[in-house]
């Protein structure tokens, strides 16, 4: 697939302030890597004169700091990397609820029902593993019976401190109950399995080497290294698996902005056709609005989806503090 440009045009969407009005500054707090953010920050600042001071830091980092700051908060808008951090914003109350000028274009999909942040990209979790160690016949049908793979003892990679690992927990617990969630961890420390932290690219490397044959990761990882022509290929479980849990990145505006006007304008920018194309191009996320080329090595946005289980984005935040436990609980975390 060739890479993508920015094209300016598109991230100039309507606001009901003009951009002669609007407030040029804003401040965007981002979970969200560097990669992803600053190439749409510039495209953004250039083509509306708005000034963007972002701050970095992980999801857990910023939500603490937006906790803190309370109405001191010089936050305008979080850009969040996991559907669990966004949602605890969104329950706290912190976030306004976005209009439909802002929604109406978004796949219902994972767009949450109060409205009050907007999903800009979709990851979905899935099995990696070695093409040259094991067929896809050999797989189970549902994560669930991972841990019965014996053969695999010492071979399987995973990220128990990535965020996406603890959201798809999250959804075990709201799928299958907090039991079944805690015989599923018991089951797969069973297998010795190597612990990448939150290293999913040090993972993959590492299945590479011959270190693991699985891995438990999202699905842009598998297609970055398809891009080096790894031995690594994408194992999707059966239709509505949690194995398949599809989770959100995501942006809102917080109630304490002072620029709501350049926040809307910086939202609209995120889900405008040039944006999610960039996301696509850069990591292979899927884009949440329709009519973008997707690259053949991808499963379709509309195949993938009904593979994934239904799974309120509420139902995930409710249980991430949960998820966290149990591995505390089993000397993960």
């Amino acid at each position: 697939m060739k890479p993508f440009l920015l094209i300016g045009t598109a991230l100039l969407l309507a606001s009901t302030t003009s951009a002669q009005t609007a407030p040029k500054s804003l401040t965007v707090y981002s979970g969200r890597a560097k990669t992803f953010v600053d190439p749409i920050v510039q495209q953004f600042e250039k083509q509306t004169g708005i000034k963007v001071n972002v701050r970095y830091g992980t999801d857990a980092q910023l939500v603490a700091a937006i906790r803190e700051e309370g109405a001191r908060s010089p936050a305008d808008v979080y850009w969040g990397n996991s559907v669990g951090a966004l949602g605890e914003l969104a329950q706290e109350g912190r976030f306004t609820k976005l209009g439909t000028a802002l929604t109406r274009n978004i796949s219902d999909d994972y767009l949450p029902e109060s409205r009050t942040w907007l999903p800009t990209t979709v990851r979905f979790r899935t099995l990696a593993y070695n093409t040259g160690k094991i067929k896809p016949e050999q797989l189970p049908q549902s994560v669930l019976d991972l841990p019965k793979m014996t053969a695999l003892k010492g071979r399987i990679g995973w990220t128990v401190s990535y965020p996406s690992f603890q959201d798809f927990l999250a959804g075990m617990i709201a799928k299958h109950g907090e039991a079944t969630t805690k015989a599923w961890i018991e089951g797969m420390k069973a297998l010795e399995p190597k612990d990448y932290k939150t290293s999913n690219v040090g993972m993959l490397e590492a299945m590479r080497a011959g270190e693991i044959d699985v891995a438990l990761t999202n699905h842009y990882y598998i297609q970055r290294v398809n891009r080096l022509s790894y031995p690594i290929d994408t194992y999707f479980f059966k239709a509505g698996d949690i194995g398949n849990l599809g989770n959100a990145t995501g942006a809102g505006i917080l109630k304490t902005s002072r620029n709501t006007s350049s926040a809307s304008r910086f939202l609209n920018a995120l889900v405008a056709k040039d944006a999610q194309t960039f996301f696509l191009s850069v990591n292979f996320e899927y884009p949440v609005i329709g009519n973008i080329l997707q690259p053949t090595t991808m499963l379709p946005y509309a195949d993938v989806v009904k593979r994934s289980p239904k799974v309120d984005p509420t139902d995930l935040t409710r249980n991430i503090e949960k998820a966290q436990k149990l591995l505390r609980d089993a000397g993960l975390l």
